[in-house]
């Protein structure tokens, strides 16, 4: 056979697993294509009960020997240096029949051992080559079809699976979001990624089950259908008895599931394809009927270890091992077929070796094609900038009739001069107004109206369809809103505050921004999270609700990250936020300053400086706020101060105050903390030639570094320094303001630099 030979262990697996074909009961009987006496036709049932055919068998067998090989050849090409990846689906194909027994346009988000899902739709979508797909992920090719060489993920919009990344069970929260999206979508007359009868599958291991993200998926899924709304999920959790080199405990999986409120659950051997398909046929006819979730219990063996750098006689016995491989899925569809009268032994054995042929000859000719090697291209798909466009997306709004009944007698324009609290309020308002896809939702945002009435009325407006309140968890919100953006929703999930965020961020990191990446913008899950953060907060407080490190935002590529200060920014930033989403499929964090919501005055008493008037849609367009502009909030020439959010109402008090000593401060307020608006930081900073950063944040890890080295690698050589607050908790009470950046900070800074002249 033409290629590279089998590693000493999988030759002995291959061995093994042919005679173990050869040594099938044969019968004498007619084969499939051709009827005889006992009717055994293609459309016969596989065995008596059964409601998968002979010819469905058959197709699916060709899938799982295709899965195999597929896993041979990852690890032969991974030992010439061609391949990338070995973690195999090998002694999982049973899930094969998952797929036959759902519909190619049902969503898929897949566990890394899914091979013969993915070969088993490929085959539902006629003509669809899958093998073809899997080798150019494993090659990590230029032209796979899904990710584009970025990484080996089982996904592509033509059969409906959402691409994955290796994560340990990240992405059930959205398979959750999607299940929800589907009804939620029908009901709100939106056009969704999916047909109104379709049912959400996502499978996952058996050690990914213990998972605080699994575990709060799934309770997400029970306590949604326990509160009566729709959601048409299946979990398949594919237990092979191991993580890794940990063995999950026996009947462990059982035990945590099998008595769940509002989940039902069914067991199924994953070797026995005829029962793969009967039982999760029956299940996918109950939640496409029902609209509420299930878990199949997919009982599967591990064969050739979890990849290709694993040596399992380290840690299993040699019985163990064979135990699993006696019950090899491929010997048991193999015997099914042999039963059935559909195939020979001798055919069995045929098909392996043909199948083998095909994909090893596929493999070689594919091996040496186009891989990344600009960083341009690799980072093409990562967050696409079409400023023009997200421009003319952010001053849609809805026609004058639509608002009025919207906000009433009276419009946000007629309000006055509103603070930043109730410029937020509004321009959620207008969104919602013009933009039907849009969901507002999060802990008290419905009802409440949120804890400082950020949301307040918006669920009365715009119904409880739309803006509602979630369960406590900030892995499922932002779980929904991935699942609901990926849907065709556009939501604008809340978490309370910032330090809240950080049990749920590698949602952000993990599925949110990544999917665009690893799907070469063909999957995109557009949302605007808003957070409530920073520091300063009076009278209430402590670390939990007083958090400044946003330094693991930053650090996520591709995600922006917009921080308003004033009131006049507020509400054009947010609009550009939700165009950028609708328009790019832009991720967002919307960092609302809690210490400024409801602040009104800067300098005195009355002054209503941290106010401002609520712009009628006519104006959008003039005072538009690009993502990456900064403003100058107050113009001078002496120093340049660089700042953000409190820091910018401190800044210009600073200022306010040192004008009267004739030291003149310009403060340009950056307003979008990733990407960073240096093009306007190095263009003052040159003009002025002073700078002084005042970073709310850290000093480690904090936002002004990013400043300073941008600064520095652009070239400037004035003069810098960085007022920032301490690598510290934030503590309750007066103390805050010991590791907290002050006023007389800033002024001594701004004296000392204005001095130096």
């Amino acid at each position: 056979m033409p290629g590279p030979s089998l590693p000493d262990d999988l030759d002995r697996l291959e061995s093994s697993l042919l005679d173990r074909f050869t040594a099938l009961a044969a019968q004498d009987l007619p084969g499939p294509d051709e009827p005889g006496p006992n009717g055994r036709g293609p459309d016969a049932p596989l065995r008596p009960g059964s409601t998968l055919t002979i010819g469905h068998a058959r197709r699916l067998f060709r899938a799982q020997l295709q899965s195999r090989h597929l896993d041979h050849a990852a690890r032969w090409l991974r030992a010439r240096g061609q391949g990338f990846y070995t973690i195999g689906s090998a002694g999982h194909e049973g899930n094969a029949g998952v797929a036959a027994a759902l519909r190619v346009t049902d969503p898929a988000l897949l566990h890394y051992r899914s091979g013969g899902f993915y070969l088993a739709r490929a085959q539902q979508r006629g003509g669809h080559d899958g093998v073809r797909d899997i080798l150019a992920g494993l090659l990590a090719l230029v032209d796979e079809p899904i990710a584009g060489g970025r990484h080996k993920v089982f996904g592509h919009p033509d059969l409906g699976i959402i691409p994955q990344t290796s994560t340990i069970a990240s992405h059930l929260p959205r398979a959750v979001g999607v299940a929800f999206a589907i009804d939620r979508a029908s009901r709100l007359g939106v056009a969704g990624a999916w047909p109104h009868d379709a049912v959400t599958v996502c499978s996952f291991g058996d050690a990914s089950a213990n998972h605080s993200t699994a575990q709060g998926a799934i309770n997400s899924a029970a306590y949604t259908a326990h509160s009566g709304i729709p959601l048409p999920l299946l979990f398949v959790c594919e237990d092979n008895g191991w993580g890794i080199s940990v063995p999950t405990p026996r009947g462990w999986i059982e035990s945590a599931f099998a008595h769940r409120p509002g989940l039902r659950y069914e067991q199924a051997d994953g070797s026995d394809l005829a029962e793969v398909f009967d039982v999760t046929s029956e299940l996918v006819r109950w939640v496409r009927a029902t609209r509420g979730p299930a878990l199949l219990h997919l009982r599967t063996v591990r064969l050739m270890g979890h990849a290709g750098t694993d040596v399992e006689s380290g840690y299993r016995s040699a019985a163990s091992i064979r135990a699993d491989e006696d019950r090899d899925p491929l010997v048991g569809t193999a015997r099914l077929l042999v039963a059935s009268g559909a195939m020979t032994s001798e055919e069995i054995a045929s098909l392996y070796i043909e199948t083998r042929a095909e994909v090893r000859d596929l493999a070689l000719s594919m091996a040496g094609g186009r891989v990344l090697v600009d960083a341009g291209e690799v980072m093409e798909p990562l967050s696409p900038r079409r400023p023009t466009d997200v421009a003319e997306a952010a001053s849609i709004v809805a026609d004058d009739d639509a608002r009025q009944r919207f906000f009433g007698a009276s419009l946000p324009e007629h309000d006055g001069p509103l603070t930043l609290a109730e410029t937020i309020n509004r321009t959620l308002g207008d969104v919602l107004a013009s933009r039907p896809e849009v969901l507002v939702f999060g802990e008290d945002v419905g009802v409440k109206g949120g804890v400082y009435g950020v949301t307040r009325g918006l669920r009365k407006r715009a119904g409880a369809a739309r803006v509602f309140d979630s369960l406590l968890d900030e892995q499922s919100i932002l779980g929904l809103a991935l699942g609901a953006g990926v849907s065709g929703m556009l939501p604008n999930p809340e978490i309370q505050y910032l330090a809240y965020l950080h049990n749920a961020e590698d949602q952000l990191r993990g599925e949110g921004a990544s999917l665009s990446f690893f799907s070469q913008g063909r999957f995109r899950n557009p949302m605007v999270v808003r957070v409530a953060g920073l520091a300063y907060q009076k009278g209430f407080g402590g670390h939990f609700h007083n958090d400044n490190a946003i330094g693991v935002l930053r650090d996520i590529p591709g995600l922006v990250i917009a921080c308003p200060a004033h009131p006049l920014d507020a509400a054009p930033m947010l609009r550009t936020c939700v165009a950028s989403a609708a328009t790019d499929g832009t991720v967002s964090v919307y960092l609302e300053p809690i210490a400024l919501y409801h602040t009104r005055d800067l300098h005195e008493p009355g002054d209503g400086l941290w106010t401002a008037p609520y712009a009628p849609p006519a104006a959008w367009a003039a005072c538009d706020v690009p993502i990456g502009r900064a403003r100058i909030a107050r113009d001078g020439h002496d120093v340049l101060v660089v700042t953000w959010a409190n820091g910018l109402f401190m800044s210009l008090r600073v200022a306010e105050r040192l004008a009267v000593d004739g030291i003149s401060c310009r403060v340009l307020d950056m307003r979008w903390l990733a990407p960073l608006p240096m093009a306007d930081i190095v263009l003052h900073a040159t003009q002025v030639g002073r700078v002084l950063v005042v970073d709310e944040t850290r000093n480690s890890g904090g936002v002004g570094e990013g400043v300073i080295a941008g600064l520095v690698e652009a070239g400037y050589r004035g003069e810098m320094r960085r007022v920032a607050a301490l690598d510290s908790f934030i503590p309750i009470g007066d103390a805050a303001l010991a590791v907290l950046v002050r006023d007389d900070q800033i002024e001594v800074a701004l004296r000392q630099m204005a001095d130096s002249q």
